[in-house]
């Protein structure tokens, strides 16, 4: 398993919206079309794009979905202080 993973997310505020949002990506949405939009984080104007980081960089609930996913694999909605999130693994 690697230490490292390269991720982007979608942030938002319930979790009606994350599951929405994960329906109309399933529908073929482009992620980081999807992240651009609608996405609370800063990282929106990267298309979520959240770069590589390591274990101990990010709040638990992400990071034990993130270093989980596969390649270009998406997560169902993930509940954490800061809202719900949807991830996609980039790396």
């Amino acid at each position: 398993m690697s230490n490292k993973v390269k991720c982007a997310h979608i942030l938002v505020e319930k979790q009606s919206q994350a599951l929405e949002i994960l329906e109309e990506i399933k529908q073929g949405k482009k992620f980081g079309a999807a992240a651009k939009e609608i996405s609370t984080c800063p990282s929106s104007k990267k298309e979520g794009d959240l770069g590589y980081f390591t274990k101990g960089q990010m709040v638990k609930e992400f990071e034990d979905v993130a270093f989980r996913l596969q390649i270009g694999e998406v997560s169902l909605p993930v509940k954490t202080e800061f809202g719900y999130h949807i991830i996609k693994r980039l790396g």
